[in-house]
């Protein structure tokens, strides 16, 4: 069992922990992966019910269906870059970004309970994770290589089958969870790699959440004209207001030749400056949203 500060309620007795208050967070993936250890960080001083999604698509599904239902989805990594399939699931829906969660994704290899590596022929986990680990397994040749749909899955898989002989790459978390031996820590082959998770909530309840404090990052959405410099026009305006420009994506719209809807992150230190820039950009471009206004995470998990 993963000894968590705030518990989830399917895992230390829904009756014992649940309140009628208590967020509920929708995660892509099963208890233990990396979603729920991202939501769990985010809300680190508060019990919070975590609702596994078997995909993103569920996940943005669910909280249409149910305004109070929060979610967390990755949005980029450092080493994989941006989830483009996920800005789009944002734009087409009523979420806003309330939060965001950076976390160091640090891969284990575990098995059952006493065997050691010298033990094991095989070794299963999600694609990426199997390409994150590369020198790992170049190290370990005798290692037949299976793919699934989940780190976290990989690990329950062995657990509930008794499977001996075979290892999952998972998080620590997963490992302690479902009552795997660790085998060997941080086997990612590089050390330096990031996940940002993005809070999601209802754009009917996202300023609940709102702490006009502490915010100092927004995530635009817009739309330019197929002409000479429209991109440059905006960036030299978010410049004249001090505002930075910490990511900026692009994405073709389809049935429209050559013309992008970019995703942008800004922050900045005063708010109004924000908003001054924000009438300021918004003549130049079309479609343009405000995805969320919240404060960066600059602690990330580790």
């Amino acid at each position: 069992r993963m000894r968590h500060e705030n518990p989830a309620p399917e895992r230390a007795g829904f009756s014992d922990f649940y309140t009628p208050d208590m967020k509920r967070v929708a995660i892509q993936g099963i208890a233990g992966c990396f979603h729920e250890t991202a939501a769990r960080r985010y809300f680190r001083d508060e019990a919070i019910e975590v609702v596994p999604c078997r995909s993103f698509g569920e996940l943005f599904a669910r909280m249409a269906g149910d305004p109070a239902l929060l979610g967390i989805a990755a949005i980029e990594n450092t080493i994989a870059g941006s989830l483009l399939p996920n800005h789009e699931l944002l734009r087409q829906s009523r979420a806003r970004i309330v939060g965001e969660q950076k976390l160091r994704i640090s891969h284990v290899a575990a098995a059952l309970p006493g065997q050691g590596l010298d033990a094991v022929s095989e070794v299963r986990s999600h694609p990426i994770a199997l390409m994150q680990c590369g020198d790992f397994l170049k190290a370990h040749p005798a290692l037949k290589v299976v793919e699934r749909d989940d780190t976290a899955g990989s690990a329950r898989e062995i657990a509930e089958g008794r499977l001996c002989g075979t290892a999952a790459i998972c998080g620590a978390d997963a490992a302690e969870l479902y009552g795997l031996e660790i085998l060997e820590r941080e086997i990612e082959t590089t050390k330096h790699n990031f996940t940002r998770f993005l809070l999601l909530a209802d754009e009917s309840r996202a300023e609940a959440f709102s702490e006009p404090e502490r915010i100092d990052k927004a995530s635009l959405l817009f739309t330019l004209p197929h002409t000479q410099g429209s991109l440059s026009k905006v960036l030299t305006v978010l410049s004249f207001y001090d505002i930075n420009l910490t990511k900026i994506q692009s994405l073709p719209i389809v049935g429209r030749e050559w013309e992008y809807r970019f995703y942008a992150d800004v922050t900045f230190g005063r708010r109004r400056r924000f908003r001054q820039a924000v009438g300021a950009v918004r003549p130049l471009t079309s479609g343009f949203r405000i995805l969320g206004e919240y404060a960066e995470c600059t602690d990330p998990a580790l």
